[in-house]
């Protein structure tokens, strides 16, 4: 097999194994045998046009005519002319596709379904990828650059899928990327036709069959190293996009699973997003001894921060889970409670680093490694721990407090009131003055709560709306209060805002709703039960749930009209029940007809993806970012180490046959030999000749043998041309760089080698070129200034002469 065709392939396996780290986020995956037949298809059709051969812009331009027809084929053919030609219903429906697309992307959790839309998504940027590939790696011979597009292909998928692009992805990516590398080299050395081994090292035989690597191979395998650890830096240098709430385990707790803190995370676009399923999907079924489960929300997470731009939960140090909770903060004694028991067993489907729980529980039994945040009494896998199948059993308190013991509450405690009521300075005016109108003619801050909780959920006007954007910091409660319409996370943020804007402790809890009862007496609990509510605190009777969210979940009772009795009663114990063990499987939803699935409309694998990842709809400012900082990281290290390529490339590379050709050939060979010893630590001196030159390059390099003298034949190469009445033009100054370059690279020692290859000193030649193309801008403008100047003043003399 040919050289190229060796690199052909090279370039097919590596965007196809790059592409492996894009499966977690469609499902199903067999997107990928569409996107390998057309790539195979597009690598061919390259392939043969680099044989004819066709010029470069010839063969790129065919490829991609290739491609378009290949999509056109697969996903328009109804509309294209004979099948397959691109005509105007053809790219109506390429546009309509895309627009489809983008909106599955925004709506659909990860992994989306594999809609007509995604679907060419996916499969069209896998062909660009192959394409830039391809065109970098085999049409312009340059395999190494090839690996950014590979790289941002990996970088994007992992950072999309949260997670689900294990270390199996990235192993796969750069195998390829490997495999494309030693394609090239084994093209490049079959071109050299033979191996320059260099000069040989000292007590070393130098001759090949010694055991001793090759210059080239020992640079080939130098790459590789750099490349694999600059991909492996690039993912710990870029900002994450974990931290969403329903799915993935996100951040862990910490180094070696026993960490010590617990991170914030952001529910917005998640929560959104599992609301916005078209088909619900269990999640969780348990059964409980509890007579009435209208109020027994399962709590994932408090949210207890709110910065200006949204709401948050805190870091904070985490712990063992104990065997028995601690009693709740600020709960007394008089407020009436009851012990329940739930045995929840959870979707083998639904992964969440979050244990759902009624609140306030009081004792978790779970196998596994589960760790215990006190200040918001929550439960988080540690290390890669979920809730994935898990069976566990919580006790917790149904907490019953009455109107007038809320009513009567003493203020909260400092510590907690000044945490817990901290607001932006950039809060709007209107969030704090509309608080106070809702809230006129009030008494305490239980009654001003209860009147925020009816103006939101009644009196106010509010209509529940899961499509309206969710929206970000102090403007998006300010604009909700106006538009008054949005679903709960809007209602619940504004409520604790308002709240905290009036001095009362506020925080947000984000989980399920107490599900569906089912016939044989368990709770079921689907995607579409996801919810955020409102929690303020109250001395006496602690943290407790308020309901603003319109036509969603149950009004607490202690916020209705009722008599109240304030007697304290004592801890009731468990009511018993016949089982508490769920004896159902989660359900299953109703079919959906083959017409609507094809259409993309039914969403049974979106809502399993709802139920099993964190992320949401892909917001494209996140994808711009991660392609931005992907090219920053990659650039800026690399950047030295480019230029000094492209450089050796350009002066290697010219051809021609006239004198003045010969002549540039000649100097171009020259220039490299002389930044090559300058990059090994000779520096440059113009002062000498070139025969002198080549003598002190070849002293202080060190250099022996062949590479020595190929210095000296290139020096007297320079006189010819230069000083010589008829020049003759030499030949082999390729070979000769080369030979150079791996004399250079025997006999400096590593350290040298390394900042040769990645710092190379001659690249300083960029910064002197810039100052000088600015001396030359400043000059010209300070002449062009002073030449104006000089007309404007003798105008001016001639207008006061006249």
């Amino acid at each position: 097999m040919s050289g190229r065709g060796r690199l052909t392939l090279g370039a097919f396996a590596a965007t196809l194994m790059a592409s492996g780290a894009l499966l977690p986020l469609v499902k199903p995956a067999t997107w990928i045998f569409t996107a390998a037949i057309l790539l195979a298809m597009q690598s061919g059709v390259g392939a043969l046009t680099r044989r004819v051969p066709l010029a470069r812009p010839l063969t790129i331009a065919a490829q991609a005519l290739t491609s378009l027809l290949a999509l056109t084929l697969v996903f328009t053919r109804e509309q294209a002319l004979l099948g397959f030609l691109p005509g105007p219903g053809a790219l109506g429906e390429f546009a309509a596709l895309f627009r489809a697309g983008a909106d599955d992307v925004g709506t659909y959790a990860i992994p989306a379904p594999d809609t007509e839309g995604i679907r060419l998504m996916v499969v069209g940027g896998v062909l660009v990828i192959g394409l830039l590939v391809d065109t970098i790696a085999v049409t312009f011979r340059s395999a190494a650059p090839a690996g950014l597009p590979l790289l941002a292909l990996y970088s994007v998928a992992a950072g999309l899928s949260d997670g689900g692009a294990s270390w199996l992805w990235f192993v796969l990516a750069a195998t390829g990327y490997l495999l494309l590398l030693l394609s090239e080299s084994r093209d490049r050395l079959s071109q050299w036709g033979r191996v320059f081994g260099g000069a040989p090292r000292p007590g070393s035989t130098g001759a090949a069959g010694s055991g001793q690597a090759l210059a080239p191979v020992r640079t080939g395998r130098r790459i590789g190293v750099v490349a694999m650890g600059i991909a492996l830096v690039v993912p710990a240098a870029l900002p994450a996009l974990s931290g969403g709430l329903f799915g993935g385990p996100g951040d862990g707790a910490g180094e070696g699973g026993k960490g010590g803190t617990i991170s914030a995370v952001n529910p917005l676009v998640s929560l959104q997003d599992n609301l916005r399923q078209p088909e619900d999907r269990e999640v969780l079924r348990y059964r409980t001894n509890a007579t009435d489960t209208s109020g027994m929300y399962l709590r994932l997470v408090a949210l207890d921060q709110f910065d200006g731009t949204s709401w948050k939960s805190s870091v904070r140090p985490i712990g063992d889970v104990p065997e028995r909770l601690p009693r709740p903060d600020g709960l007394g004694a008089q407020v009436r409670t009851t012990e329940v028991t739930g045995n929840f067993v959870a979707s083998s489907s639904y992964e969440q680093k979050w244990l759902p729980m009624p609140y306030p529980a009081a004792k978790v039994e779970i196998d596994g490694r589960w760790r215990y945040e006190p200040a918001g009494r929550m439960i988080v896998g540690d290390d890669e721990q979920n809730t994935r199948g898990a069976r566990y059993t919580v006790t917790s308190l149904d907490v019953r407090p009455t109107a007038a013991q809320l009513a009567a509450a003493p203020p909260a405690p400092p510590k907690l009131l000044t945490e817990y009521t901290r607001v932006p300075s950039s809060l709007p005016l209107d969030v704090k003055s509309t608080a106070l109108q809702v809230t006129r003619g009030a008494r305490n801050d239980y009654e001003r709560a209860v009147k925020l909780q009816d103006w939101f959920a009644t009196d106010g006007g509010f209509r529940y709306d899961v499509e309206v954007e969710s929206g970000t910091g102090v403007e998006a409660i300010s604009r909700f209060l106006r538009q008054r319409e949005g679903f709960c996370v809007h209602f619940s943020f504004s409520m604790a805002a308002m709240a905290r804007s009036l001095g009362i402790p506020a925080r947000v809890a984000v989980g399920f709703m107490p599900g569906t009862a089912q016939s044989d007496g368990t709770m079921s609990v689907g995607i579409r039960d996801a919810h955020a509510w409102p929690e303020l605190y109250f001395e006496g009777a602690g943290w407790i749930r308020f309901e603003p969210t319109p036509t969603r979940g149950t009004t607490p009772d202690y916020t209705r009209q009722q008599s109240p009795s304030g007697t304290p009663t004592q801890t009731a114990q468990p009511e018993t029940s016949a089982s508490a063990v769920p004896s159902a499987a989660p359900s299953t939803s109703e079919s959906c007809p083959p017409e609507m699935r094809r259409l993309g409309e039914c969403g049974s694998d979106a809502a399993a993806g709802g139920a099993s990842s964190d992320g949401g709809g892909v917001d494209p400012l996140k994808v711009a970012l991660i392609c931005l900082g992907v090219a920053v990281v990659l650039l800026l290290p690399l950047s030295p180490w480019l230029w000094r390529t492209r450089v050796r490339t350009r002066r290697l590379g010219s051809s021609g046959r006239t004198p003045e050709d010969a002549v540039a050939r000649t100097l171009a060979a020259w220039r490299e030999i002389r930044d090559t010893a300058w990059d090994h630590g000779v520096a440059p001196d113009d002062s000498q000749t070139p025969r002198k030159t080549a003598a002190r390059i070849v002293r202080l390099g060190a250099l022996e043998g062949e590479p020595a003298n190929a210095v000296h034949r290139v020096a007297r190469a320079v006189e010819q041309v230069l000083y010589a009445p008829q020049p003759r033009p030499a030949t082999g100054l390729v070979e000769e760089v080369a030979l150079v370059r791996s004399g250079f690279a025997a006999v400096s020692p590593r350290k040298t080698r390394l900042r040769a290859l990645l710092a190379p000193r001659s690249a300083v030649r960029v910064v002197w070129a810039a100052s000088s193309r600015w001396s030359r801008a400043t000059g010209a403008w300070s002449a062009r200034r002073e030449a104006l100047t000089t007309r404007l003043t003798a105008a001016l003399r001639r207008t006061e002469r006249t």
